[in-house]
C-alpha cells in the first residue's frame, strides 16, 4: 500500500504516518537508499530483536522502542504493536516499524499494514532484502540453478503443521526448501521428513546470523541435520535450514565469494552517512 493511497482517507491529525521497513539479512549496506532515508524521518521507531545497532544510528532524531520477539522470551503482544503504531501516527508523528529481512516475508507486515488501513492511517511499506535468499546466498548456496533446482520454497518451521502439510505433498528435492526459524526444530523437520520418504543422503545446510559478522554454516545431508552441534557462542543467533541439491554448490561458490572478499578491502559505503533533509 503506497503512503499517497492511505494519505487521502487521513489520520487524528492529517499528519502521521506508518512505513514499514525492511531492515534486511544484518549487514546495514543491504538496506535500502529509500530505506535509508526513511529512518532520517522518523519520529519514532519500533524496531525487532534482529536489526543491527548500526542501521538504528541512521535515525538519529528519532524515540526508539523495542518490540522484538524471541522464541522462549516475553515479548510484546502483536496487538499492542499495532496500537502503538496507531497512537503515535494519531499524533502525527512519522513512525518506522523495522523490521529484520523484509516486512512481508514472515514478519507480519501484512498484519501491521491491515491494523493501519482500518485505522486511517498512511501507510508505506519499503521491502528488503530476505534472508530466506540471503542467507543461502552468504554460505554460497544460490536458491536456484540452472540444472539442479528451478524454484525454491521457503516456510516457517513455527508452527509444524505448517511446513508438514507442505512438504508431506512435495517430492523430494523437486525444490529447494527453505526453511525459518528452524534452528531448534531441525531434529523434528529431520525425523518427519526421513518418515515421508527424503532419503537421507540429501544435500542441507544450517545457516546462522546470515549477513552478520557473527555468521556461521555448516553444509552436510538431511541424515545429519539433527546431529550437528552449533557452537556455544552462535547459539542466540537466527537460523534457518536449506534442504535441496544447490547445497553441493557452497564450497565452489564460497571459495570464489572468499577470493573476492580478499581482493578487495571495503569501505562504509557512502550513502550511510547519508542524513535526510
Amino acid at each position: 500500500m503506497s503512503a499517497s493511497a492511505g494519505r487521502s482517507r487521513g489520520c487524528a491529525t492529517g499528519r502521521g504516518r506508518a512505513i514499514l521497513i525492511g531492515a534486511g539479512p544484518g549487514d546495514p549496506e543491504l538496506l535500502t537508499l529509500r530505506a535509508a532515508r526513511a529512518l532520517g524521518e522518523a519520529d519514532l521507531i519500533l524496531y525487532d530483536a534482529l536489526v543491527d545497532a548500526r542501521v538504528l544510528g541512521l535515525a538519529p532524531r528519532a524515540q526508539r522502542f523495542y518490540v522484538g520477539k524471541r522464541a522462549g522470551r516475553p515479548a510484546i503482544s502483536q496487538s499492542t504493536i499495532h496500537a502503538l503504531m496507531i497512537r503515535a501516527a494519531g499524533r502525527g508523528r512519522v513512525v518506522v516499524r523495522l523490521k529484520s529481512g523484509d516486512p512481508f516475508v514472515l514478519g507480519r507486515g501484512g498484519e501491521e499494514a491491515l491494523a493501519c488501513e482500518a485505522a486511517g492511517v498512511p501507510v508505506e511499506v519499503v521491502p528488503g532484502i530476505s534472508s530466506a535468499i540471503a542467507g543461502p546466498g552468504a554460505a554460497g548456496i544460490p536458491v536456484t540453478h540452472r540444472g539442479v533446482s528451478a524454484g525454491f520454497l521457503v516456510l516457517s518451521a513455527v508452527p509444524a503443521v505448517h511446513y508438514e502439510r507442505v512438504l508431506a505433498s512435495l517430492p523430494p528435492g523437486a525444490v529447494t526448501v527453505v526453511l525459518l526459524m528452524a534452528l531448534g526444530a531441525r531434529g523434528a523437520i529431520a525425523a518427519f521428513l526421513r518418515g515421508a520418504g527424503w532419503p537421507e543422503d540429501l544435500p542441507a545446510a544450517i545457516v546462522l546470523g546470515a549477513c552478520t559478522p557473527r555468521a556461521w554454516s555448516w553444509t552436510g545431508t538431511l541424515g545429519e541435520i539433527d546431529r550437528v552441534e552449533i557452537p556455544v557462542d552462535r547459539g542466540d543467533l537466527p537460523g534457518l535450514l536449506v534442504l535441496g541439491h544447490v547445497v553441493s554448490l557452497a564450497d565452489t561458490v564460497s571459495r570464489a565469494m572468499r577470493r573476492e572478499d580478499d581482493a578487495e578491502q571495503k569501505e562504509e559505503a557512502p550513502w550511510l552517512r547519508i542524513q535526510a533533509p
